[in-house]
């Protein structure tokens, strides 16, 4: 099985994420991908870029010694992080994604669009969302 996090940078939310792809990892025997995407790497952003590059290296070495198969990428193709998640979960043929939720109103959905909504609309898998205290599951 291959599963999928997408992975904002070391938040809280990503914590909560991680522990509970973790977990279902190591009880289905998948593959973990944990995937970043920035829709393009100005110059300001180029140091954004190196912690990014750091910080998914270092998970990546602490969760394969847990025994998970691990990769990690860092996406940066001009898409929004909403469409770039799911087409790298078709072009992997992955078969979870789990996300963070953050609480937004509908108002702030309204005006600033929702990579999160787009992942559950549009995913070719089920995706789990988290948020700091539970989660819930859609299937496909």
């Amino acid at each position: 099985m291959k599963f999928l996090v997408a992975y904002a940078g070391g938040t809280e939310m990503d914590k909560a994420v991680l522990a509970l792809a973790k977990k279902n990892a190591k009880l289905f025997n998948a593959t973990l991908y944990i995937v970043n995407s920035m829709e393009g790497a100005s110059e300001k952003e180029v140091d954004d870029l190196a912690k990014i590059e750091r910080i998914l290296e270092t998970l990546k070495a602490s969760i394969t010694k847990e025994g998970i198969l691990c990769e990690t990428h860092l996406l940066i193709r001009g898409l929004s992080p909403g469409e770039d998640i799911v087409e790298f979960a078709r072009d992997k043929n992955v078969d979870q994604i789990f996300i963070g939720i953050e609480k937004k109103s509908k108002v702030g959905k309204l005006f600033f669009g929702s990579n999160a909504q787009h992942i559950i609309l549009e995913a070719p898998c089920p995706v789990v969302s988290v948020n700091k205290n539970s989660f819930t599951m859609k299937s496909v």
